[in-house]
């Protein structure tokens, strides 16, 4: 069986996300437009950082901090902005970001946070494909988004 377009960057996301240095989650992300690869990240500790695979323990964890809180207080850059800082501005016009997260050997909503939701407003991406916690594919178009609504910190309507 041939994969979708879709599904053969998903499992490229995927690929990526097996170099993540975060003992947490493993995240990919891969940015495309018209069938073709523009950069690719994962999350993972700061240039000339020590990671926290080097470091053998993951700071968040010890301090007991939840998912979702304090990203200040990580060494990890997230997998869409490696994915964005990488790619030429210009390409990044109605590309699409595919993200595939992991976490304890089980699929992770790859849903971005409020900081990687900005950084793909502001690059221009045109559509965001993930898988969320069931597995489901996710797809969402950049362009028509209630960019307010995702920005909210209200909860979301059923």
């Amino acid at each position: 069986m041939r994969l979708s377009w879709d599904d053969y960057f998903l499992k490229m996301a995927e690929t990526a996300c097996l170099r993540s240095t975060c003992l947490r989650a493993q995240f990919g992300a891969v940015l495309v437009r018209n069938h073709t690869l523009i950069s690719t990240g994962y999350n993972g500790a700061a240039s000339g950082v020590r990671s926290c695979l080097e470091r053998g323990e993951c700071v968040r964890e010890r301090l007991q901090i939840p998912s979702g809180k304090n990203y200040e207080i990580c060494h990890s850059v997230h997998a869409e902005a490696n994915a964005i800082i990488r790619a030429n501005f210009d390409l990044m016009d109605d590309a699409t970001l595919y993200i595939f997260g992991l976490q304890q050997g089980k699929i992770r909503s790859g849903m971005p946070c409020f900081m990687c939701w900005r950084m793909i407003f502001n690059a221009g991406i045109g559509k965001v494909i993930f898988f969320d916690d069931e597995r489901q594919m996710k797809i969402v178009n950049v362009k028509v988004v209630d960019r307010s609504r995702i920005l909210s910190y209200s909860a979301p309507e059923a």
